[in-house]
């Protein structure tokens, strides 16, 4: 098990530094948005990243059981694993991210709870669709960029105009793990984990 995540973190690297590639580039040309308009587009983003989670994570699951599984046990796996982990991608890791950069409008913002009525139900729609036609490929990839995104709009929304060469360095290294570890271990390692063999 350790070999196979080792090798799928070397595997979506190069993809993940492409994803974080845009969002600098993003940055730079929307570092001066507005807070409300950054707090809209993380609002936009960090839900479809959430449904792109669970299709994937629920999906990952479904396919490698063996027999269809229980719709409640897949609930479960896909709601822990795209909430929890795309929780922690979008709104923790970059919010420790504005502490360490001092940020002047830092703020963790946790979409299931802040904004529940959008949030939840993208989760248990992605869950759904899994359930009935499980894919992972396009969830995936698409969760990783949206991931990368929404973490941005996080970091945009607390810089306050603020930023400098230094800045975008950590931001840079803060997108990057932001991202890597917990996309490929929502949709990857987590529901893995519950499969028996």
């Amino acid at each position: 098990m350790i070999k196979q995540i080792l090798y799928e973190l070397k595997n979506h690297a190069p993809f993940t530094i492409i994803g974080t590639t845009t969002g600098i580039v993003i940055m730079i040309f929307s570092h001066n948005l507005p807070p409300n308009v950054s707090y809209n587009i993380f609002y936009t983003l960090h839900p479809i990243h959430i449904f792109l989670s669970a299709l994937a994570t629920a999906s990952m699951y479904e396919l490698h059981m063996r027999r269809r599984c229980n719709l409640w046990i897949l609930f479960i796996i896909g709601y822990t694993g795209s909430i929890g982990i795309a929780t922690l991608s979008d709104s923790i890791i970059p919010y420790i991210g504005e502490v360490l950069l001092n940020l002047p409008d830092k703020g963790i913002h946790i979409g299931f709870i802040e904004k529940w009525w959008l949030v939840n139900p993208l989760a248990f729609a992605g869950i759904l669709i899994a359930y009935f036609k499980p894919t992972t490929k396009f969830p995936h990839s698409g969760h990783v960029l949206l991931s990368t995104w929404a973490s941005l709009f996080h970091i945009i929304m607390a810089s306050g105009n603020h930023l400098n060469w230094l800045c975008y360095i950590v931001i840079f290294i803060f997108l990057f793990f932001s991202v890597w570890i917990p996309c490929c271990v929502s949709d990857i390692v987590f529901p893995l984990l519950f499969v028996k063999n």
